[in-house]
């Protein structure tokens, strides 16, 4: 399968199961090398990952669901707890601030190229699961579940969290995507 076949597999899958086709030692194999492989700016290393599986699995969707004091959906939180897992992505800004000093030229985009990093990190951990059969999206409910994750997790204060990303068995194949005219998008100069 080349690349652009293995994008087009990657989807939001939403309807995520905690039965899994290979095993977690295979997911956490493979999340730790590609968050070795994906690039950096400046070689920063800025990128943190925690991966959620089990009792901790549960525990992060309660923390979540308590931080919102029941302004989002049991059920929707519940379908993200029914997961076999959930990779949270952080950078660290103590890493960011570091590089700032060292290169103040630079300062301003530092932070920047920390949240790029972290998107082609989350992209290519999705896209590698989907390739051993997992299943998997990407849910937004930072700042407000900050203090509780990084407690949860013993994760020290200068971790930024970006992103979470339930991970599972999938039980419903994500619904056709409509086309679109790329030509809007895509600019071709010669």
């Amino acid at each position: 399968m080349n690349v652009t076949d293995l994008l087009k597999d990657r989807r939001s899958i939403y309807a995520l199961g905690k039965d899994i086709p290979v095993s977690d030692d295979e997911v956490i194999a493979f999340i730790k090398e590609t968050t070795a492989l994906v690039p950096d700016a400046f070689n920063m290393k800025s990128q943190r990952v925690v991966v959620a599986l089990g009792d901790k699995q549960d525990q992060l969707w309660d923390t979540i669901y308590d931080a919102f004091g029941g302004k989002v959906a049991r059920e929707k939180i519940d379908s993200f707890k029914a997961a076999h897992g959930t990779v949270l992505y952080f950078y660290d800004e103590a890493t960011v601030k570091g590089l700032q000093e060292q290169f103040p030229l630079y300062a301003a985009n530092f932070p920047i190229w920390a949240q790029q990093s972290n998107g082609m990190l989350q992209i290519n951990i999705w896209t590698g699961l989907r390739a051993l059969g997992i299943g998997a999206n990407v849910q937004h409910y930072n700042p407000v579940i900050d203090d509780a994750v990084k407690k949860l997790f013993n994760v020290p204060e200068n971790y930024v969290l970006v992103a979470q990303m339930p991970f599972g068995g999938i039980l419903e194949e994500a619904a056709p995507k409509d086309g679109e005219d790329i030509n809007a998008r895509v600019q071709i100069e010669k």
